[in-house]
């Protein structure tokens, strides 16, 4: 006897007419729940809840391409970024990942690793691709966008940018207090590269709470890091170069976290022990930060909330919840780790 092989059939997919016929609502209640239009402000919260237990339960999906018609919207934004792939952008880009896919966004992401004409050009192709805003991460903007923009570290105030900044002064000073309490009297600083955007605000911050807490900047103890690295080689010539003066410093406080590793590796290469003979500070806490060895002593950047805050606030302007701020400040954070201990000569 032969067998007749039936023709595999996919599964019917569940419609917001059949979800509202579950529930014996009308299909405008219903889309005005799932698609979180401003008519649902006047839903009871119970019949919400139902609604969205129901379109789980039957793996209700909304038809992407209806909804943009019909809102007239895209639901994308775009991200633009120094780099993709280091340990400053990577948690941030991961934060606002985790906030759009929960709101059913999606992201164009484009690099110009400080290439100001691709920069002006990445603007405008985003826009042309209908994007709905745009978030920045390590990027200056110098002129007011088109679009609702959030700056992750971009600090220009401009019309229409909101700025998600660290406040740099606390940072400062929980720093160099750290130091100062453990004795640190000679302490040698990496400046950032000037095309961070964070390094200007940084130093400036250093300088401000250095003078006001008595910490002595020596000119001489001062090296201005001038390569665009995302790995620890960032740091690495530039210790050399503090070392190779052969001026005594107890503590070094590097411009992040990457520049402070390969200062670590550039200070042992010289027969010397951190934290034992010279300690050292980083800034930032990337994930690597707790297992280096030894482990680093940081100022912590919430990198991913910044990354979250920086997604929520685009979309509550997009979709018009509130006004915008100029500015959101986070707060820094001080982590005791091994790589900094009393000054050599306290001890």
């Amino acid at each position: 006897m032969v067998q007749v092989k039936r023709p595999i059939t996919k599964p019917q997919a569940i419609t917001l007419k059949a979800v509202a016929q579950h529930l014996g609502l009308t299909p405008g209640t219903v889309s005005a729940v799932l698609n979180d239009s401003p008519s649902a402000r006047s839903i009871p919260q119970e019949t919400k809840n139902r609604i969205r237990a129901a379109a789980q339960e039957l793996n209700y999906r909304p038809n992407f391409f209806a909804r943009t018609l019909r809102n007239k919207r895209t639901y994308t934004i775009g991200v633009i970024t120094e780099e993709i792939g280091d340990s400053y952008s990577s948690p941030i880009i991961s934060g606002l990942e985790q906030y759009l896919r929960k709101r059913d966004y999606f992201f164009l992401t484009v690099v110009h690793r400080h290439d100001q004409a691709l920069l002006s050009r990445y603007s405008q192709m985003l826009s042309e691709r209908g994007v709905e805003g745009i978030i920045t991460v390590d990027t200056t903007v110098l002129e007011a966008p088109m679009l609702p923009t959030v700056c992750v570290a971009g600090h220009k105030r401009l019309k229409g940018i909101t700025n998600i900044v660290l406040d740099h002064e606390r940072a400062a000073g929980l720093a160099l207090n750290h130091l100062k309490e453990l004795r640190h009297e000679r302490i040698a600083f990496m400046k950032g590269n000037p095309i961070s955007s964070d390094a200007k605000d940084r130093w400036d911050a250093i300088c401000r709470v250095a003078a006001q807490i008595g910490v002595t900047i020596d000119p001489e103890l001062t090296v201005q890091i001038d390569a665009d690295d995302p790995t620890p080689k960032l740091g690495y010539p530039f210790a050399h170069q503090l070392l190779a003066r052969q001026k005594p410093f107890t503590a070094l406080f590097a411009y992040n976290d990457i520049s402070a590793m390969g200062a670590i590796r550039a200070i042992q290469e010289k027969g010397l022990r951190v934290p034992e003979d010279i300690s050292v500070m980083g800034f930032d806490d990337i994930p690597g930060a707790a297992y280096h060895t030894p482990s680093l002593t940081t100022v912590r950047q919430p990198l991913n909330r910044m990354g979250e805050v920086a997604a929520q606030t685009l979309l509550e302007r997009i979709e018009g919840k509130k006004e915008y701020p100029p500015d959101i400040a986070i707060e820094p954070e001080l982590v005791v780790r091994e790589s900094t201990a009393q000054a050599a000569s306290s001890c």
